[in-house]
């Protein structure tokens, strides 16, 4: 049992980046669900030096600009492709049916490139105010709780393709233990990263819960169900939602 939660931490790291990590795969991918925001707290470490480093330069815009792009490169690009694909699915397909081909569809179309422009724009103007302020806590929080939402996203709703999918072996066998864990260690991860701060640390949840809803919501409307656009999409959402949301508060606390 130890072993195979252990082996969860490599099939984690190699499904939500492109850092290189040795060891076997678990034999149950939703093992790998315990690992997610501990992958996402990696990931936000690393743009958050890549912020720090951008900000030396004294040009906040390329510090933002950065720190965005370290953020897609880390992850392969993987849920700004999940976003596109729903963006094309959701809004081009009549039907259930037409949606989950669409979204199956490797070539991006008019709707996906309008949805990655306005928030990869939304995206850097917002990390570029948060490196102003050079809140960097907050930066790693939204990046940390996007991969918590993949997890309850997962555990809570069924799996959309019946033909199954690439995110079909995470999403099955994921449940409330699995959303019972990761919350648990989100919300000891975040608390340093708040300082501590209550109201810091509910906006934080509050808003990331908000956009898992939201997402969970539409998604089942459309589709039934998840899929990985729909997990990934769900990811670069809540990232932009937390970190307005952050800003938010603490600009009415001044």
């Amino acid at each position: 049992m130890i072993r195979q939660t252990l082996s969860g931490i490599v099939t984690a790291v190699r499904t939500l980046t492109i850092l290189p990590f040795p060891g076997k795969d678990a034999e149950r991918f939703s093992t790998a669900l315990y690992w997610f925001p501990f992958v996402g707290l990696l990931i936000g470490a690393f743009q958050a030096i890549v912020m720090y480093v951008g900000m030396l330069t004294g040009w906040v815009e390329f510090a933002g600009f950065a720190t965005v792009l370290t953020g897609v490169i880390m992850t392969r690009g993987l849920h700004a492709d999940g976003l596109a694909d729903l963006a094309d699915g959701f809004w081009g397909g009549k039907n259930r049916e037409s949606v989950l081909r669409i979204m199956k569809d490797p070539n991006v179309g008019s709707f996906g490139v309008l949805a990655l422009f306005f928030l990869m724009l939304l995206k850097w103007m917002v990390v570029t105010k948060l490196a102003a302020v050079q809140d960097y806590g907050s930066l790693v929080i939204g990046i940390l709780l996007a991969r918590w939402v993949q997890v309850q996203l997962a555990s809570l709703m069924p799996y959309a393709r019946r033909e199954g999918g690439t995110a079909q072996s995470f999403v099955v066998g994921a449940g409330s233990f699995h959303m019972v864990v990761t919350t648990l260690c989100t919300v000891l991860l975040i608390f340093p990263l708040a300082h501590n701060d209550m109201t810091h640390v509910a906006v934080a949840l509050i808003s990331a819960a908000g956009a898992a809803a939201a997402a969970a919501v539409i998604a089942y409307r459309k589709i039934g169900g998840v899929t990985g656009d729909v997990l990934g999409a769900s990811s670069e959402l809540t990232e932009c939602v937390v970190w307005l949301a952050c800003l938010l508060s603490s600009a009415m606390l001044v």
